[in-house]
């Protein structure tokens, strides 16, 4: 059973497991929220019975819904009880995501083994939450261990999506009607968009695209039509025609959520990292673009100082320069973190 969700990056890892263990004829469901975007990705999978429950979003800030929410995390435990109950899974994999806390507990009492992902060098709230009631930690930051209970810790390193690996230049070019003449510009906001970067984007366009044909992730309802060029594809959320994308893509902006950069890595991608800010986030992202950076894998611009000018001269540097950030990316060396996870799935099942 695998539980995860409220952003896709909660969701991804989950999606390059769950093939594997429905190719060894295991039974997989997944236990969601009613109506998040797990719901829509893992819907994907035939062979996947989902489950919704009630939960409640883990805010570090006050908002009237904080005396609500934990009534609904309440009814999520009580809900994943006694679905977990019926159901009588082996095992249960969490993503994390503020899905997950009423699914891990849910687990915990009905003593099912439970294994954690965790992402980014800093462990998020809702696996804080959930960590006392774990079998065991996945790592992606062998530095992660020093915020965990040592004897719970195992460093994996990334998890890469299967399908990732087999994006296709041609494929991609067809799919946004691109040449060859020009380097592409692949620009990703995240699952729930990014508005100070889709504004700067725009902002910077008429200069951007005498560089690079684009192509615009943008976010759900941050389409804007008013905007006609065959230099510029936008589209709120790709997932089927992603890996094509990639693979045609010479550099590429995003945030710095720890899935998507280490699959850029995998690929050899140079990235320009706009990390979410403290006041959008725990900071963790920009712990993720620090690491990175220091590695000498991308470059880093920070929200506060980001507009069409620092935009576009950081783009440049990263295209200049990529060569430089390929070398590097070519000396990391790569676990092979799914193995490695599904062995530990395996050794704990019950």
């Amino acid at each position: 059973m695998f539980t995860g969700g409220g952003s896709a990056g909660h969701v991804t890892v989950n999606m390059a497991l769950i093939p594997r263990f429905l190719g060894e004829g295991w039974a997989v469901e997944y236990l969601g929220s009613e109506d998040g975007i797990e719901k829509k990705l893992i819907s994907s999978f035939e062979n996947v019975l989902y489950h919704g429950v009630a939960t409640g979003k883990l805010r570090r800030y006050l908002d009237w819904k904080n005396i609500i929410d934990p009534f609904k995390v309440v009814n999520g435990v009580l809900q994943a009880y006694r679905l977990i109950r019926k159901q009588k899974p082996n095992v249960l994999f969490s993503k994390g995501g503020f899905v997950s806390v009423p699914v891990v507990i849910g687990a915990w009492l009905n003593k099912v083994p439970i294994i954690i992902h965790e992402s980014d060098v800093t462990p998020g709230l809702a696996n804080r939450i959930s960590i006392p009631f774990a079998t065991g930690v996945c790592t992606t930051f062998a530095d992660t261990e020093k915020y965990l209970p040592k004897s719970k810790t195992y460093f994996v390193g990334p998890i890469i999506r299967e399908e990732l690996k087999h994006g296709n230049i041609d494929r991609g070019r067809a799919f946004c009607q691109f040449t060859d003449q020009k380097p592409v510009l692949l620009i990703m906001g995240g699952s729930l968009g990014a508005r100070q970067i889709n504004k700067s984007v725009r902002a910077a366009l008429g200069y951007l695209a005498n560089r690079y044909q684009i192509v615009h992730l943008c976010g759900k309802d941050q389409i804007d039509s008013s905007i006609q060029s065959p230099l510029y594809r936008q589209f709120e959320y790709i997932q089927e025609e992603l890996p094509d994308l990639l693979a045609m893509s010479d550099i590429v902006v995003s945030r710095a959520g720890a899935n998507s950069i280490f699959e850029f890595l995998f690929l050899r991608k140079p990235m320009l990292l706009i990390p979410l800010t403290k006041e959008q986030s725990r900071g963790d992202q920009i712990v993720n673009a620090q690491s990175f950076k220091a590695s000498g894998f991308c470059e880093v611009l920070m929200e506060e100082q980001l507009n069409a000018e620092t935009l576009a001269s950081n783009i440049e540097i990263i295209y200049r320069n990529r060569s430089t950030y390929i070398h590097n990316m070519n000396q990391y060396e790569q676990k092979d973190a799914l193995s490695s996870v599904i062995e530990l799935l395996r050794r704990v099942t019950k």
